[in-house]
């Protein structure tokens, strides 16, 4: 086959991004039967699996590569449509972005603010640790991702937004709970920390290379919310790497303090995004990358990452 048909891209399309073939049908008036149908159809014309039909269905590699092409080109098409018919009226542009919480917790929402106000759009934003966001731009899942890799993938552009600055903080009260004698591993094994989840790894990576505890040697909550890092902190309940950006006042007014000045953690932070972007898509790149750049400090030429 030299060309594809893109009535059966739509309905593998819907199909991953409904998380079913019940919701797939339900989004193109079709009958479950028929969306299966489909899928197979484009299946033996590929001769090959495109997706793994479990709970929830997910694309194979080859299925990931289609949608990649699939959803670039209807974003392409939805810029041509708003240039050719600019009266016509305009269905919501589905945007998604992969971001990790802590962007999103502070700087993310006022950089798209404005265009969201300006522009029929339908805002779908994916959660991911910084340091897997890029899958779901590789997966074809979303058109950006938010990532502390500098790398492009193929296809794609990167573009530098600024660096984040977590630094080690806790009440004073936990400090003279836990820490009265310092930070050592002995204090350390007793005193809560917090976590994003169990996959996020910033955590065990500042306390391994710091005080040479591994993993698992000291209780960490998991608690998958930046918000809510903040709120466990301030309540005193554990201590935790939390943004600068987040907790400035908390500083100021002595509500948290630094527990381990000298170890700061900077994070990197990158735009990363289809090569092919026109229209909307094109406008929020533009616009999240000036926030960015004007809210965050400039990414320091010494390297990725460091504490």
């Amino acid at each position: 086959m030299n060309t594809l048909d893109y009535k059966l891209l739509a309905a593998l399309d819907q199909v991953v991004s409904e998380q079913s073939f019940e919701g797939a049908a339900r989004q193109l008036h079709l009958t479950q039967s028929a969306v299966s149908q489909r899928i197979k159809q484009l299946e033996q014309r590929l001769a090959q699996p495109l997706l793994v039909r479990g709970q929830p269905p997910r694309p194979t590699e080859a299925g990931q590569r289609l949608l990649a092409h699939y959803r670039q080109v209807s974003q392409l098409e939805s810029a041509v449509m708003a240039d050719l018919l600019p009266d016509a009226p305009q269905k919501p542009l589905g945007v998604t972005i992969a971001t990790n919480a802590d962007s999103l917790a502070t700087w993310l929402i006022p950089a798209l603010t404005p265009l969201l106000h300006s522009h029929p759009i339908e805002l779908n934003l994916l959660i991911e640790d910084e340091s897997r966001t890029l899958e779901r731009l590789r997966n074809g899942e979303a058109f950006g991702a938010i990532s502390i890799n500098a790398e492009p993938l193929p296809g794609c552009r990167c573009d530098p937004l600024g660096q984040m600055d977590y630094l080690l903080v806790a009440t004073p009260g936990f400090r003279a709970r836990y820490f009265a004698d310092g930070l050592t591993q002995d204090t350390l094994r007793r005193a809560p920390a917090v976590a994003f989840d169990q996959r996020d790894d910033m955590h065990e990576r500042y306390i391994t290379r710091h005080f040479g505890l591994p993993a698992g040697s000291y209780p960490c909550h998991a608690v998958r919310s930046s918000e809510a890092f903040v709120a466990i902190a301030r309540a005193g309940a554990a201590y935790c790497l939390i943004p600068r950006l987040m907790i400035s006042e908390d500083l100021a007014a002595g509500r948290l303090i630094e527990l381990h000045p000298q170890g700061h953690l900077i994070q990197p932070l990158y735009w990363h995004r289809w090569l092919l972007e026109r229209g909307v898509h094109k406008l929020l790149s533009r616009r999240l990358v000036d926030h960015a750049r004007a809210v965050l400090p400039a990414i320091d030429s010494g390297g990725d990452s460091r504490v």
